[in-house]
């Protein structure tokens, strides 16, 4: 499974739609918002800032808590959620950058599955 997602799990890749120009993350066959099937793919920068923001205490196998999770608003509009690796500082609002980082390792195989992230820009 984690192959077929690679591109927005290690690139940021999602689509925009040619119709009304919105962007979506991850990437689309449909634009949800005017429902044309002419997309094309787009690069997003991984800037943004927090909308939201929580800290999980025990998150679920595989995830070593406490950890931190929010709300992001990517610069060119989407809004994803992703872990933040900062542990103090974190407000609604401030700046935030992605980061390529580990995130967790499958225990039969031992394969390390790695993705984007999110760091204070400030």
């Amino acid at each position: 499974m984690h192959w077929r997602i690679r591109k927005g799990k290690y690139s940021l890749i999602g689509t925009k739609c040619n119709g009304c120009g919105e962007n979506q993350f991850p990437g689309r066959s449909v634009c949800p918002g005017c429902s044309s099937a002419s997309l094309a793919p787009v690069q997003f920068s991984g800037s943004g800032k927090i909308e939201s923001y929580t800290r999980i205490h025990v998150g679920p196998a595989g995830f070593n808590g406490p950890y931190n999770v929010a709300l992001i608003r990517l610069d060119e509009g989407p809004m994803i959620a992703a872990e933040i690796v900062d542990d103090e500082g974190l407000e609604i609002g401030k700046r935030v950058r992605a980061v390529f980082r580990k995130h967790t390792e499958e225990d039969e195989s031992g394969l390390i599955l790695y993705g984007v992230k999110f760091e204070l820009a400030e």
